[in-house]
């Protein structure tokens, strides 16, 4: 890289990124960023998925369809993760390696269904679902995700709670979850009927 475009980088380009990523993640603008992140990486891993499953060939086109149901699960569980992750913080505040370690039980055993009926009410509701359809979904398929965040998340959300401050958590948890987001939606359209998966 030249002289000339490192410096242009360094003094104008940097901080105008640093100013924009200080403002996305300022008190004011959180809750939009954190379910701009969320909205955004959960339709991102449907379009992976399904990308997966058009080059094995599960699936004859793409479906699009899927693909916005996704997204806006993605926003319905942002906000429930803005919100929760905030009044976790309130309700157990500090950094200690104990209170990481409560925060965690508390995610897992309530944020983390909470989330994931979350996701599932929001899809069942633009899939136009009778209540009966989605009780035997949530049967059929939470426990999947239930028993795989217990396999991600501890050790992910031992750093968010330990290093990370309360307004970049739903980044750190979005980051994470881009491949939870694939696993979330081969399980959701997955047929597990005539299976014992």
């Amino acid at each position: 890289m030249s002289a000339g475009r490192l410096k242009l980088l360094r003094t104008i380009i940097a901080p105008k990124v640093v100013k924009v990523f200080q403002k996305m993640f300022s008190d004011k603008f959180l809750l939009y960023t954190n379910v701009g992140l969320s909205t955004s990486l959960s339709g991102l891993g449907d379009l992976i998925e399904q990308k997966y499953e058009l080059m094995s060939e599960e699936l004859t086109e793409w479906d699009k369809v899927r693909t916005r149901n996704m997204t806006m699960s993605g926003t319905t569980v942002g906000f429930v993760c803005h919100y929760w992750y905030s009044h976790l913080d309130r309700t157990i505040p500090g950094y200690t390696v104990r209170i990481v370690l409560k925060k965690i039980v508390v995610d897992q055993l309530v944020g983390s269904p909470l989330s994931i009926s979350t996701f599932f009410g929001t899809l069942a509701v633009l899939e136009g679902s009778t209540i009966d359809e989605f009780i035997k979904e949530v049967q059929t398929k939470a426990w999947r995700l239930y028993a795989a965040e217990w396999m991600i998340w501890p050790p992910c959300q031992f750093l968010n709670f330990y290093v990370l401050s309360t307004k970049y958590r739903v980044l750190f948890d979005n980051l994470v979850s881009l491949g939870y987001d694939i696993f979330t939606s081969r399980v959701k359209h997955k047929d597990y009927s005539e299976s014992s998966d």
